[in-house]
């Protein structure tokens, strides 16, 4: 039987058109209950609460599943943090081909915990920053899906992601209500880097105010100059 909390990230993402079974909501269960023992030793979300891990996680991770085809793609998650969006992601299409990139170690121990804990297969985890990623041949412009959910401007992101993706591939950014203005200032950035806004699109979780979905697409090569150099896009965004 399903509680409240399994209950709304099942009525909200069959409203998206995507399936849940048994299986996956005891690893979603499981995850939030070694996300909450986890953090009362390190620091990896403000979000303690059952119901708000799976809104403001879970779902907030799922909603990203609506923009892309799930047949086999690669998945590269840039400030993976807790493992949002990636391993939500990865638990809804367990095919994802899933890169998990990270800074901080602490962040990465439980990425690869609970990457263990879950029994997932096909997962990586990189420690480390994405500006020297973007520049590793056996990653650079090979991967379908990039998401970024961190706070941080558009044109940062896409100097971040963009190199990591083939022609035709996804860039995935959550924003907030005012992404718009920000795409638009974003243009200039996304053409110098070979990427195009493809749509900007509403997600509604529950209770909370609206959220959009920014998706851009990989249309020509990133010139090798880019990324820049580590802390350069953040300090001067294009």
């Amino acid at each position: 039987m399903t509680d409240s909390a399994e209950q709304v990230l099942l009525t909200t993402a069959h409203a998206w058109g995507l399936q849940l079974d048994a299986i996956q909501l005891a690893q979603f269960a499981d995850y939030a209950a070694e996300l909450v023992r986890w953090n009362a030793q390190t620091n990896l979300t403000a979000i303690t609460e059952r119901e708000a891990i799976y809104v403001r996680h879970f779902l907030d991770s799922l909603a990203l599943a609506t923009q892309f085809d799930s047949a086999a793609p690669t998945l590269v998650d840039l400030g993976s943090g807790a493992g949002f969006p990636g391993i939500p992601l990865k638990l809804l299409y367990p095919n994802v081909e899933l890169l998990l990139v990270e800074s901080v170690g602490k962040k990465t121990a439980f990425l690869q915990h609970i990457v263990n804990h879950l029994g997932l297969s096909g997962v990586r985890i990189h420690t480390g920053r994405a500006e020297s990623l973007g520049h590793d041949p056996h990653e650079r412009e090979r991967h379908s899906l990039v998401t970024a959910r961190a706070v941080a401007d558009l044109r940062v992101l896409a100097e971040y992601g963009l190199p990591l993706l083939r022609l035709g591939g996804l860039l995935l950014a959550p924003k907030g209500s005012d992404a718009a203005n920000e795409a638009a200032a974003a243009a200039p950035a996304l053409a110098k880097l070979g990427g195009r806004l493809r749509t900007i699109a509403p997600v509604a979780l529950p209770g909370l105010p609206e959220r959009t979905l920014v998706v851009i697409e990989k249309l020509a090569p990133t010139d090798p100059r880019y990324p820049r150099s580590v802390g350069m896009p953040a300090r001067r965004p294009l």
